[in-house]
């Protein structure tokens, strides 16, 4: 039996390690390129889905990613990405401190939906192929090649995840690329800060 919205947000209010909002990150080499990504997206009010060849993802079906966790666990997750590329010059980036978060019911109702996480060949045994974009490889069965992503509690939505503006929060990683995201808005003449449901810089957060 369900509980209603209001239960729900209680329940979550009690625990710091979970959240009412999923997180997209974008990638980009530079934070202009970055915020450029952002306003691309925020413009088209699309976020394009990832493909194996672009991603990680199984199967035919692109996917859109998120991130179902607290600000501040986005952020230690971005923390250690970023001192893990210092570590290892040949390690793709996987995402900076730069994206949107929307309401996990927003989401939702939108198609998005948590990840399956099972060994490929394993799951691919038990999910329907037009669901297998929800897969992601996990097995510690070898203790010198653990693949394990479950830290980001992915939560994923088939081909592309199209939203209304008023939804979308926009989360830069500091004050210079706050200052860089408004600057880019006048330079392009838009007003989308007026309309987003507002922006979060998360440097903030975490120091």
């Amino acid at each position: 039996m369900g509980y209603t919205e209001e239960n729900w947000k209680k329940r979550l209010a009690e625990r710091s390690d979970l959240s009412t909002s999923i997180v997209h990150l974008t990638r980009g080499t530079s934070s202009r390129k970055s915020i450029e990504q952002l306003l691309k997206i925020l413009e088209e009010k699309t976020i394009n889905g990832s493909t194996t060849d672009s991603g990680f993802i199984v199967g035919d079906t692109p996917a859109v990613c998120f991130q179902d966790a607290p600000l501040h666990s986005i952020t230690q997750n971005v923390w250690f990405e970023q001192k893990y590329r210092k570590e290892n010059s040949s390690a793709k980036t996987r995402y900076i401190a730069c994206g949107l978060s929307f309401r996990k019911s927003y989401a939702y109702k939108k198609g998005a939906r948590p990840v399956i996480y099972e060994q490929i060949s394993v799951a691919k045994k038990i999910i329907p192929k037009d669901e297998w974009w929800r897969i992601v490889n996990f097995d510690l069965s070898d203790n010198t090649s653990i693949i394990d992503w479950t830290h980001e509690r992915e939560w994923r939505s088939p081909k592309a995840f199209k939203f209304s503006i008023s939804q979308a929060t926009v989360l830069l990683s500091n004050q210079l690329m706050y200052k860089k995201f408004m600057q880019l808005c006048e330079e392009k003449d838009i007003d989308i800060y007026k309309k987003i449901n507002g922006i979060v810089v998360m440097n903030n957060i975490l120091f």
